[in-house]
């Protein structure tokens, strides 16, 4: 019986709710025997935007600490001191596939794409990658040592990842040919982090029925457990007031003429609910994060060809589309710099809630303790290019020298990739396609 799974049973058998002890498992008070917690925690979280970027209004002009935040990265000012960005990286790997298959199902693992039955375009069918991807091969390292295991390892969240099953919906492999689906319902991650609720209309209603649970076991919590465990009761209190909020105004808008009454069971997985959908699946990261469910997380908005239309920017247009037109279309070029404005604006969300968290057990915010990589499939969508692709990084978890514009000259994306193990404690020789990562890690990051 594993660890997590004695520790659940042992909290039940005191009275305790299933559902109550998925909020308990990893508080170090109760006495349970947890592995030690002392040391410095490292998170490392990725973030996955499509159809390249608009390099005029992304790139800094300038290298080394005194650079200048483009438009589209202006959302980021506020963590200037902890950002880093890396343009040069270039994903050369090649093989069956079109550029937006390789582009997303090379971009975590290096390495070539299996032949296959997928078409794209006029390139050669292709199918899975050959190999694992970074984030799932750290997390197989962390699980290994129990001071650094946790109970879910990584989490894979989503937000309108197409149902289909294909190369350009993955970006996460457990193995060659085993792509991770990433969990794109707010509700369904939920019902995975604290297990099935009784009631989905309301999300408090989770919390009305663990109150008295909640009081059994607090006088047996260190002040910084009880201050933990209320953490997580107030995330939750406080999505569940957001949606309701959200949902009466949408009722407004519509004509309705009065509040809603209730929840509905789910939050559509549809376009328009896009931003209210990434926020949900941020403040769940975020509360997995406090209560050390894992130290590995991904966030996949939509996909490589996503056509998300973002009407809530005055936008009609799918972002894929747009992303084909050239340069000199002003209005496309417009809104592709209005999307990934947006895009960014999430990850700079995401960095704040880190910021105003502090990190359980130590000094510092939980960003200081994480660092967020936003990426993408491609260097520019109308070209296709797979060079300078973006890698924006944000906070402190790799003991990286931030606050810095960092450019180089068509470095294979690999040995970033291999950077990443070495700076989560496991180093390795190659990652993905050896011939990439001959010259080892990069220099110049630390």
């Amino acid at each position: 019986m594993s660890n997590s799974r004695s520790r659940r049973d042992f909290l039940v058998q005191t009275g305790i709710s299933a559902a109550a002890a998925n909020f308990m498992l990893n508080l170090p008070s109760l006495g349970l025997g947890f592995p030690s917690r002392t040391a410095t925690k490292q998170r490392l979280v990725f973030i996955f935007s499509p159809n390249g970027v608009i390099p005029k209004h992304f790139w800094p002009s300038d290298a080394g600490s005194e650079f200048e935040l483009k438009r589209i990265l202006e959302p980021l000012a506020p963590f200037k001191k902890q950002l880093m960005t890396i343009k040069g990286l270039c994903n050369r790997i090649k093989g069956d596939g079109d550029g937006h298959m390789r582009g997303m199902g090379c971009l975590l693992t290096g390495i070539e794409l299996f032949p296959g039955d997928i078409q794209g375009g006029s390139d050669t069918p292709a199918g899975w990658s050959m190999g694992i991807s970074i984030d799932q091969f750290l997390k197989n390292r962390l699980q290994e040592n129990p001071e650094t295991q946790t109970r879910f390892g990584s989490l894979e969240f989503g937000v309108m990842v197409p149902k289909r099953a294909d190369t350009w919906t993955r970006m996460c492999y457990s193995g060659p040919n085993q792509p991770v689906a990433p969990i794109d319902s707010p509700y369904q991650m939920f019902d995975r982090l604290y297990g099935q609720t009784k009631n989905r209309q309301l999300l408090g209603s989770v919390l009305d029925e663990l109150t008295e649970d909640f009081r059994k076991i607090e006088a047996k919590l260190s002040q910084e457990d009880r201050h933990l465990l209320r953490n997580h009761v107030e995330i939750v209190r406080q999505t569940e007031q957001e949606l309701k909020l959200e949902l009466e105004l949408q009722a407004k808008q519509a004509g309705v003429g009065h509040a809603v009454p209730i929840l509905p069971a789910n939050i559509k997985e549809q376009n328009d609910n896009i931003p209210m959908l990434t926020k949900l699946q941020m403040d769940l990261m975020v509360n997995s994060f406090m209560a050390d469910f894992a130290r590995i997380a991904s966030l996949q908005i939509t996909n490589s060809v996503g056509q998300p239309r973002m009407k809530w920017l005055g936008i009609e247009e799918g972002h894929h589309d747009l992303s084909h037109e050239p340069d000199s279309n002003e209005d496309a070029y417009e809104k592709l710099i209005r999307i990934n404005t947006w895009y960014c604006e999430q990850v700079a969300y995401l960095a704040q809630r880190l910021a105003e968290t502090p990190e359980p057990g130590a000094d510092g915010t939980m960003l200081d303790h994480t660092t967020i990589v936003w990426t993408n499939e491609l260097g520019k969508g109308n070209s296709h290019t797979r060079d300078d692709i973006p890698f924006v990084l944000v906070g402190g978890g790799l003991g990286f020298k931030m606050g810095q514009s960092i450019r180089m000259k068509g470095e294979n994306h690999n040995r970033f990739l291999m950077t990443l193990a070495a700076a989560m404690g496991h180093p390795v020789d190659s990652f993905g396609n050896p011939d990439f990562c001959k010259e080892g890690v990069l220099t110049g990051l630390t």
